[in-house]
């Protein structure tokens, strides 16, 4: 199979390619160029493998014998949970670039094997239908629009392509480390699968994906310094759904019992250091900060416009914030001093 998912839009403006210049990122790399779509690459070396420098330059080669641009960065994570921070730096780095070009799409290279170790792993932890989907075909994170083009390619299917092209690519080593927990998922029990029944664990995906679009409603979260605010969806599934997707944008995974809690509605402290706050048409997600001492008019206003004690001591402080969610419950514009 040579098809590429959302063909349509790819020919619709330029896009930008996250290479790392393994097999998949490559194999969409030249997938790309066959069919005629105005990309261009963005690469991170984070500098943890001996291979990792060369790596950085063989993207740039490529992409300059195609006359691409390669956008690069570089940075150095120490620490736990790497895989977490390095994912947030990735997409930072992909944000700045598709304001500062005007890129219409961040196009990734996730496959079929990718999105069913996904599923398995949240299926061992206890995990709901947009949970279990996970890697969607098509996405929204941090304002950019992102597509999968791959998503129906298998793995077998990516190496056969760029075995049939002659086409080098890096391999990463450590894939083949089964004390990573992913790579366990992947060679014990994914790989066999897709191997056996991949046609249709490709359609089963196909008709989940339209599943979850008909049962969970988007919520388009905005955002005003660190408050962000949405209009409720009908259903609480797509509410805690929706409020879950922007604490993981902010690094934060929220646990069981939260998500729980938030289909009860009303107000909730996340990790002493999020307030969420549920009412009838809006809901607001911002810093907690407590022990905060107000002037007289503000705690009036705030009692007012029945906004939440909790959230107050975050608003107090954050002028823009406050005024967003003045306007977002009607409160009249002052008047000008001049």
């Amino acid at each position: 199979m040579r098809d590429l998912l959302h063909l349509d839009l790819l020919k619709q403006g330029k896009a930008l390619l996250a290479f790392s210049g393994g097999a998949d990122s490559t194999a969409l790399f030249h997938l790309l160029l066959e069919n005629g779509i105005d990309f261009d690459i963005a690469h991170v070396n984070y500098h943890m493998r001996p291979s990792s420098d060369a790596e950085a330059q063989s993207a740039a080669r490529l992409a300059a014998s195609h006359a691409r641009v390669c956008h690069t960065r570089s940075c150095r994570l120490e620490g736990e949970n790497f895989e977490h921070r390095a994912r947030e730096e990735r997409y930072r780095f992909f944000g700045r670039l598709m304001e500062k070009h005007g890129y219409r799409y961040l196009l990734t290279a996730h496959q079929l094997n990718d999105r069913l170790e996904w599923m398995m792993m949240q299926l061992c932890r206890g995990a709901g239908l947009p949970e279990l989907l996970g890697i969607r075909s098509m996405d929204r994170r941090d304002g950019m629009t992102i597509l999968r083009p791959l998503l129906e390619w298998d793995r077998p299917s990516i190496e056969g392509y760029l075995d049939s092209q002659h086409i080098p690519f890096h391999t990463d080593e450590s894939n083949a480390d089964e004390r990573y927990t992913r790579n366990r998922f992947r060679h014990r029990y994914a790989a066999p699968l897709i191997r056996e029944y991949g046609s249709a664990i490709r359609r089963s995906f196909r008709y989940l994906e339209e599943d979850s679009d008909a049962l969970i409603e988007a919520m388009d979260f905005e955002s005003a310094e660190e408050l962000f605010f949405a209009s409720n969806p009908s259903s609480l599934r797509s509410l805690a759904h929706g409020i879950d997707a922007v604490f993981k944008s902010i690094g934060y995974v929220m646990g069981h019992h939260e998500k729980e809690g938030l289909k009860k509605g009303g107000t909730h402290v996340i990790a002493r250091r999020y307030v969420v706050s549920i009412e009838a048409a809006y809901t607001f997600i911002a810093p907690y900060r407590s022990g905060v001492v107000m002037e007289g008019g503000f705690r009036e206003e705030c009692r007012r416009l029945r906004i939440d004690p909790k959230l107050r001591g975050y608003l107090y402080g954050a002028p823009e914030a406050w005024q967003t969610i003045r306007r977002l419950k009607g409160a009249p514009t002052p008047l000008r001093s001049d």
